[in-house]
């Protein structure tokens, strides 16, 4: 099937990778245009637009994918579907209805529509998540469901770990998919909830929190985000890796100092105490 794919982040890079390996290669790319990034503000190019570019599939970054020369472009590629994948920006009217759109979300829809399903999974202590095939319309992830699987979430799963299957997850059933073109069914809106993008007050420990909870914030956002606690001086401690200690607190275990790199809590701690 002839297919253009439109992603942007890491995650949407690796379901690209997978897709390129299945008679469903992408005939084009297309992805947000290079950003500034990093503490030098330095222009970076999305992780798909690099694997595109290593695959050698043609490539578009426009300013808006919605924009009539953007749709052209996509249209010039004559696809049989469009897949999108962690795109990053909403799709409006007349791309929705000029195209088959299919959508890989890492989650079991209805459950964690929006931006950040994996990181709120995790968070929520969710015992399983997955990933949905899925039409997309106008609203957000609330489009029919033509596939679904269930991943477990595993108690030491970190965002990194749950990621890396679900990309394998997602890849598969978007081949299956294409080839087997199931039926669609709608969403029950009364189980919907919603992944909002994490903030970052949600990226702050709170002390106060049973220390369980603190842990899986510290899981979900590992190791892309970061989970962060306050210092004295307005900056923030990266916290890297922690656990339910005996005492039921929470132990730091592997934090990040402002512009220092990773190190165990203990070392941090002898580097901080009392002269």
């Amino acid at each position: 099937m002839r297919t253009v794919y439109l992603g942007t982040s890491g995650f949407a890079g690796r379901v690209l990778e997978r897709l390129a390996e299945t008679p469903h290669r992408p005939v084009l790319v297309v992805t947000r245009p290079d950003r500034p990034a990093g503490r030098g503000r330095r222009l970076t190019a999305p992780p798909v637009a690099g694997v595109a570019r290593r695959l050698g599939i043609d490539l578009a970054q426009p300013e808006d994918v919605n924009g009539p020369e953007a749709r052209a472009r996509i249209a010039a590629a004559e696809p049989d579907v469009v897949v999108v994948c962690a795109f990053g920006a909403i799709l409006k009217e007349p791309l929705l209805s000029d195209f088959e759109l299919l959508n890989v979300h890492p989650s079991l829809l209805p459950r964690w529509r929006g931006a950040a399903p994996v990181e709120r999974a995790i968070m929520a202590g969710d015992s399983e998540t997955g990933v949905s095939i899925m039409r997309v319309t106008a609203g957000l992830d609330s489009g029919p469901v033509c596939l679904a699987a269930p991943e477990r979430i595993r108690p030491d799963d970190t965002y990194g770990t749950l990621a890396a299957r679900l990309e394998v997850l997602g890849a598969d059933l978007l081949a299956r998919a294409l080839e087997e073109r199931p039926e669609c069914r709608e969403q029950d809106p009364d189980l919907v909830t919603y992944a909002e993008k994490i903030s970052g007050d949600d990226r702050t420990l709170d002390p106060h929190a049973p220390a369980e909870e603190q842990e899986r914030v510290v899981r979900a956002l590992q190791p892309h985000i970061g989970a962060r606690l306050p210092l004295a001086d307005g900056s923030f401690l990266g916290v890297r890796a922690a656990r339910v200690g005996a005492d039921g607190a929470l132990e730091l275990l592997e934090v990040q100092p402002p512009g220092g790199r990773p190190m165990a809590y203990a070392d941090y701690v002898r580097g901080h105490a009392p002269r």
